[in-house]
């Protein structure tokens, strides 16, 4: 086995006690059909699978054409998600339906945003309704801003992972303050995973390298001019980014180091 395939099989994603191989997470709005929706997400490799309750059908629209059908639950795992919910109140009703469409299913990703330009988290509303639902047996992944203190109460909370943006949900602005996520990192024992704002495969990579635990990307990929290409793209940033981070990078010098050896060498200048 080589260094690649030793680190992957030795570092897999751990959410709520179950084990992932893949880093990537992925949505499912913005295709232009469930064909596409089903090709891009078997390219990018990404095992668990974030579906908006509001907006898209998983069984609750009897007659219309049904997500599971062409992304079933026993291949991935359906992530139920909050999109569109402004209050704790239409949060924890929207995943309590969730939970009866998918018999039972406990891990869910909650987001409850403050307005529908920025579509930014509201923190007071999110923490409302992650104290709800854990306390009603849900496994939370909370999208959140990239404010540690924040992100520390969602944990102590109960959630089973912090989902701090990279910047704005759709934006493709990457990642605008890495700093702040590097404290969230340092200071969260549970999964931090990037949400929001990724544009291309080098942010993503960059989100890895700093230590994120994953990433959660819907636009970039659905919103691209070959999905399934970017998709592919996407599973091989995170995967590389995983493998820079685990390596370790040098650090940064403000001057030149030379590459070959100095010690021992003839000086030809003096001869």
């Amino acid at each position: 086995m080589n260094a690649p395939e030793r680190i992957a099989a030795e570092d897999a994603l751990v959410v709520a006690g179950k084990t992932y191989a893949s880093r990537l997470l992925v949505g499912t709005g913005k295709y232009r059909d469930f064909d596409e929706t089903r090709r891009a997400i078997e390219a990018s490799g990404a095992e668990i699978v974030t579906v908006a309750i509001r907006r898209t059908n998983i069984g609750q629209n009897a007659g219309e054409p049904n997500l599971l059908d062409v992304l079933p639950p026993s291949r991935y795992t359906i992530l139920p998600n909050t999109a569109g919910c402004y209050n704790a109140q239409d949060a924890v009703r929207t995943l309590r339906l969730a939970r009866e469409l998918l018999d039972g299913h406990a891990l869910v990703k909650l987001e409850v945003l403050g307005d529908a330009q920025s579509l930014y988290p509201n923190m007071p509303e999110t923490l409302a309704a992650a104290k709800t639902l854990v306390a009603d047996g849900f496994q939370v992944m909370a999208y959140c801003n990239d404010d540690p203190i924040m992100a520390k109460q969602l944990e102590e909370l109960g959630c089973v992972a912090v989902m701090p943006l990279a910047s704005l949900i759709g934006s493709g602005m990457g990642i605008i303050n890495p700093w702040n996520l590097q404290i969230i990192i340092d200071r969260v024992q549970v999964p931090v995973l990037v949400d929001a704002g990724i544009g291309t495969a080098s942010d993503a990579a960059i989100a890895m390298e700093l230590g994120c635990d994953g990433v959660l990307m819907n636009t970039a990929i659905a919103g691209a001019k070959d999905p399934v290409a970017m998709a592919t793209a996407m599973k091989l940033a995170i995967e590389a980014g995983r493998l820079a981070f685990k390596a370790g990078r040098i650090g940064k010098k403000l001057y030149a180091t030379a590459s070959s050896p100095i010690e021992g060498v003839p000086d030809w200048s003096t001869s």
